[in-house]
């Protein structure tokens, strides 16, 4: 016998349930309506980095360049307060750049420009197209692996509980107006091992315990097994956000967007592998008779 508590994780699943819901239909209506905020890598444009003498008040360049004529430009700090880069949208082309430093030379500014790189359309396009499919096989190889490691019905749960993270990380980024680039894509995919990885280590506990407790229910089982990996899901998210916080205040703006997409990530990751994979489990029926099958090399003596 353990003093383990045991918590009803499962007696809130239908309250969960409709909150996933809601987060999930308000963030595919803003994803619908809204779009993401793509940015150069995805849409093309001018990135052009440049160089002071004294800290430079990034806010006070945005409304120069915003009064010279630029549409909506990102000025942001690159590295120390006397680097800027600044990103304009649109059709890439050379007399932009040399448009924008006269600009900023203005009042007698000393200004050192450092590099100016090009993003074009056709290249934004094919890089988004080339991360939403890389998504999607991301998706079908879980569902395969879950299926082969587990049972069908433990990826379904798990394939689902991934398509929820990842559709609330995209409907804050909508909704928020955050600028979506490969930096954000590469933290949506890191948030898919994450919560794959937590949702593993949830599974292979339900596993355990469907073949080894013998007079409980599912959702007896299920609670049992959430409750001995809680402080586990707990320790791991905590020590994540830690990390992700300090890469947030201090790592830069460059990685801002970065932070915050793995920080929801982490967040809804969290509780999907608590209650989205385990609830889409039990919608499923998933019984012990389900986890009975002899595994090659193992005696198989939980067999009533």
């Amino acid at each position: 016998m353990t003093d383990l508590k045991i918590y009803d994780f499962m007696g809130l699943r239908k309250i969960a349930v409709v909150c996933s819901c809601i987060m999930l239909v308000v963030s595919i209506w803003s994803l619908s309506v809204q779009g993401l905020v793509l940015g150069l890598d995805f849409s093309g444009g001018t990135q052009i980095e440049v160089g002071y003498e004294q800290p430079a008040d990034v806010g006070r360049l945005s409304k120069k360049l915003e009064a010279a004529g630029f549409d909506n430009p990102v000025v942001v700090h690159f590295g120390s307060e006397t680097d800027v880069l600044i990103r304009l949208q649109g059709q890439p082309e050379q007399s932009l750049s040399d448009r924008v430093y006269s600009v900023l030379q203005e009042g007698g500014e000393q200004v050192e420009l450092r590099r100016v790189d090009f993003v074009g359309p056709q290249i934004g396009e094919e890089l988004r197209d080339d991360g939403g499919l890389g998504m999607l096989m991301a998706l079908a190889i879980v569902m395969l692996y879950v299926a082969i490691r587990f049972q069908f019905k433990f990826s379904v749960g798990a394939v689902l509980a991934l398509v929820h993270d990842v559709l609330i990380t995209l409907g804050v980024f909508s909704l928020a107006r955050l600028e979506f680039d490969l930096t954000v894509l590469a933290a949506v995919l890191a948030v898919v091992g994450y919560s794959l990885n937590d949702t593993i280590v949830v599974s292979d506990r339900i596993r355990e315990n469907f073949r080894k407790i013998r007079k409980a229910t599912p959702v007896e089982v299920i609670n049992e097994s959430l409750s001995q990996t809680l402080w586990r899901t707990i320790n791991t998210s905590v020590t994540t956000m830690l990390v992700l916080l300090a890469l947030f205040f201090i790592g830069g703006e460059l990685i801002h967007n970065f932070a915050i997409a793995l920080m929801i990530g982490v967040g809804i990751g969290t509780y999907s592998s608590i209650y989205v994979a385990a609830t889409v489990m039990l919608a499923m029926n998933v019984d012990r008779e389900d986890l009975l099958e002899p595994v090659e090399g193992e005696l198989v003596d939980d067999l009533p």
